[in-house]
């Protein structure tokens, strides 16, 4: 049996995966406070840090308000230190294993762990398997990029990487819809073992399909495989020796990608920690109403990731060189962040914050797609997932040091201080990577 178009099929399979990680991510920062009738005050729903004991009525509104987001701060940032750990282990395990076993390992590892974390008893316990979802959910990111080397001519790979990152959008599209619902409808646990579920079955298309690479997969039309082969770069069908991490960190280009992950993803986990609390917190709504408005940044995001792919593949179609055309796109991306900053600010309504996140998804996802798609411009074969791991570690750093500081700078509800961090964000990230990216393009 010979299937046409079979890269098309193995990056679906990568999306489809890509959209349970993110709702299985999402689900704590969603359900973590009480859902409350907004006229009576009374709790309709209990939330994980009630439920759990961590907040309580006994406490002032202001008290509730603050323990509460640090503890989710806190349960964030170690959840992101395993994160950061497996991504640079994950890029060195998928190397070495292959895309095919990898995504089933780290399938396994957070599918499994979610659907536990529906009988947690306690801080601990939630802590543990937030740890270990960390550790499971970390590996796509860097899999995806070798995936991708793989499978998809050079001209094609930062539209691969784009679809990619939509999928991540369309993830948070959906996670404002679904987990709301679930967790009205049937509570915090059942949400948390239906979503683990879901992961867990997912492993089993992925293992009938994606049989082999490109090179000895049996389903592959000859004409598929003569495309994705010759449109590589000629190391690519060699055997690259495999870099070590200090090799790895001792060349100037890695960190185009370090240092540029390192300012420019906590933007991401701004939004994708902290928007339902910011929503609830500044514009008061209630759950129902913040799923009404919360999945509107992440059209954005969905359509800059497809066009910063778009963008790029159409420069270097056009002779100007790979590296070249990544910069320039990650410096639009960047820039179009600066206005939905501002905006954002000091929006009026939780509709117009909403549409100003818009813009600056669209610019993080524009930007970052790009990002991603350099490991596999500067390496090939075994050295892809490793940088691409140590470039999300990066990543994990600065998302940590800003998980952190947001309970402080929104103390008192005033959240104009978490946009001018964000803002502040954006020229570090796009100078580095004109200071690391090779001046010979």
């Amino acid at each position: 049996m010979k299937i046409n178009g079979l890269r098309w099929m193995i990056l679906s399979l990568i999306l489809m995966v890509t959209i349970i990680n993110i709702l299985d991510r999402g689900t704590l920062n969603y359900m973590w406070q009480d859902e409350r009738d907004k006229a009576t005050g009374v709790v309709i729903r209990h939330g994980i840090a009630s439920e759990l004991g961590i907040v309580n009525d006994g406490m002032t509104p202001e008290v509730r308000q603050t323990k509460g987001k640090q503890v989710l701060s806190w349960v964030n940032i170690y959840f992101m230190l395993a994160y950061g750990l497996s991504q640079i282990v994950s890029g060195k395990v998928y190397d070495k294993i292959g895309t095919r076993k990898g995504f089933i390992f780290s399938a396994l590892i957070w599918g499994g762990a979610v659907t536990l974390t529906s009988f947690v008893s306690g801080l601990y316990s939630l802590v543990t398997l937030g740890i270990i979802i960390g550790l499971g959910e970390a590996g796509p990111w860097p899999g995806t990029t070798k995936s991708n080397a793989e499978w998809f001519p050079i001209k094609e790979r930062a539209m691969a990487q784009g679809l990619f990152g939509a999928s991540a959008s369309v993830g948070n599209i959906l996670l404002p819809i679904i987990i709301p619902f679930l967790f009205l409808s049937a509570g915090w646990r059942i949400t948390y073992f239906v979503m683990g579920f879901i992961c867990v079955l997912w492993i089993i298309p992925w293992y009938f399909i994606n049989k082999d690479s490109p090179k000895k997969h049996p389903w592959i039309s000859n004409k598929e495989r003569d495309f994705i082969l010759q449109g590589q770069p000629l190391e690519v069908n060699k055997e690259e020796k495999a870099w070590s991490t200090v090799q790895l960190l001792s060349d100037k280009r890695s960190y185009s990608v370090i240092a540029t992950r390192f300012f420019l993803d906590p933007i991401w986990w701004m939004f994708m920690t902290w928007l339902p609390i910011y929503l609830q917190e500044v514009y008061k709504l209630n759950l129902k109403s913040v799923s009404a408005v919360a999945w509107i940044p992440f059209v954005g995001a969905a359509l800059g990731g497809i066009s910063g792919g778009l963008f790029s593949g159409k420069l270097i179609a056009k002779g100007i060189p790979a590296i070249k055309a990544r910069k320039i796109a990650i410096t639009i991306g960047g820039l179009l962040i600066i206005p939905g900053m501002i905006g954002a600010a000091f929006a009026p309504t939780a509709l117009f914050a909403t549409l100003m996140l818009m813009f600056i998804l669209f610019g993080f996802q524009f930007a970052i797609t790009n990002i991603q798609t350099l490991p596999s411009d500067y390496h090939s074969g075994k050295n892809v997932g490793s940088l691409a791991g140590i470039g999300g570690a990066a990543a994990v750093l600065g998302i940590v040091i800003s998980t952190y500081l947001v309970p402080a700078l929104t103390k008192g509800g005033n959240w104009v201080p978490f946009f001018a961090m964000g803002l502040s964000l954006v020229p570090l990230s796009i100078i580095s990577v004109f200071v690391f990216t090779p001046k010979q393009e």
